[in-house]
């Protein structure tokens, strides 16, 4: 069993920003991403409010800056599955593509993924009309009516970016009021090829063999719309990976880790960065922050 100082559990923002903390600062260190690094802001197609990057680099450009960077302190990165994790000995083990491993100090930066819509029949229409990144697939609508679903910064911002490449975008919305950034709402009430469809909900998502027009219902009038459309894209909020940690650390009611200020989570040594922890935003720039506290924190735990 391979003995580390400082494991850190995904390779996004938080994750490469802790582990540069922690190479930086001399720790034992590997870090262990289940596919790729850079998370989920390698989906994003503009990045517009980092501090100091002008000019709104894609989210691909800026994870693999941060990759790069991780690299100069020679971070290790293992890639596979975390599995049988045991955070609540002082010796934290887990395994990953067979191999044991046992650390002083965990650092859980699993990061969340997409919450879905819950439509009975969305599961059939994911890759034939359904995505949850439309940085990823919008490109196959180009020139074609597409519908987003949500009403924050991922949803308006996504409506955006679609607006660009496919001839009319609905965006739905439960409400008449938008929870994305006022210069955001601005932006897509001036696009041309955007339609609001506000107070409205996804009821039926309509076709045989791909997605071809979704059902929108008003939830005052109860009056239901058929929008002809090739895609719908969702973004309706997150869900936290943190299936791994269940039983383990403590979660609030939304599943997320539940830390202090110092990232400290409820059990000694292990400690939580990023989208997965119980934090009230959930942005590139706060996901380095924490994942920074993290590193420095654990840097002091496992020398204490």
């Amino acid at each position: 069993m391979e003995k580390l100082g400082i494991a850190i559990i995904g390779g996004g923002p938080a994750g490469l920003a802790a582990g540069i903390y922690a190479a930086r600062g001399g720790a034992s260190v590997k870090l262990f991403e289940e596919m790729f690094p850079g998370g989920q802001i390698v989906k994003t197609h503009r990045v517009e409010n980092y501090p100091g990057l002008t000019g709104g680099p894609d989210g691909y450009a800026l994870a693999a800056a941060l990759e790069k960077h991780a690299a100069e302190f020679d971070l290790p990165v293992v890639y596979g599955s975390v599995s049988d994790l045991k955070l609540t000995e002082k010796e934290k083990t887990f395994t990953v593509n067979g191999e044991g491993y046992a650390a002083g100090a965990v650092i859980l930066c699993m990061g969340a993924g997409p919450r879905k819509l819950g439509h009975p029949a969305e599961d059939r229409f994911v890759g034939a009309g359904v995505s949850y990144c439309a940085t990823c697939d919008g490109n196959f609508y180009r020139g074609k009516d597409v519908a987003i679903v949500g009403g924050g910064d991922t949803a308006v911002s996504d409506a955006l970016y679609l607006s660009g490449i496919c001839r009319k975008v609905y965006l739905i919305h439960r409400r008449d009021q938008f929870r994305a950034a006022a210069t955001l709402v601005d932006r897509v009430k001036r696009a041309e090829n955007v339609e609001l469809v506000l107070d409205s909900t996804v009821t039926g998502l309509v076709g045989e063999d791909r997605l071809s027009a979704v059902v929108v219902e008003n939830k005052f009038t109860k009056e239901q719309r058929t929008l002809d459309v090739g895609g719908l894209f969702v973004a309706v909020g997150i869900l936290p990976r943190t299936e791994l940690v269940q039983g383990q650390v403590e979660l609030n009611e939304g599943g997320f880790i539940v830390t202090d200020k110092f990232m400290q989570t409820s059990v000694p040594g292990v400690f939580a960065a990023g989208d997965v922890r119980d934090t009230p935003l959930r942005q590139v720039v706060t996901a380095c922050a924490d994942g920074a506290v993290a590193a420095t924190k654990a840097i002091e735990y496992i020398h204490c």
